[in-house]
């Protein structure tokens, strides 16, 4: 049985993406477009001040990221 998904605001997936390189190159609405300069990989990113991203739209910004799920605790510990 895997382990339950960290419920987490914009903020701290941002932070995340942050510590791993990604650089904000895009906006429209509440929608940020994250991308990594070396990588190439980008993620869609809803940002809406303090609320809790809900579990399908976390998932689809950790694939876009190349990121699991295991990586995002891991990396939101050392920062």
């Amino acid at each position: 049985m895997s382990e339950r998904q960290p419920r987490v605001t914009a903020d701290e997936i941002i932070k995340v993406l942050k510590a791993l390189g990604f650089e904000k190159v895009d906006q429209s609405g509440s929608h940020q477009k994250w991308k990594h300069p070396l990588t190439g990989r980008q993620t869609i990113v809803s940002y809406h001040k303090g609320e809790i991203i809900r579990p399908k739209t976390f998932k689809k910004i950790l694939e876009g990221a190349g990121l699991t799920v295991e990586d995002f605790r891991r990396i939101r510990k050392r920062i």
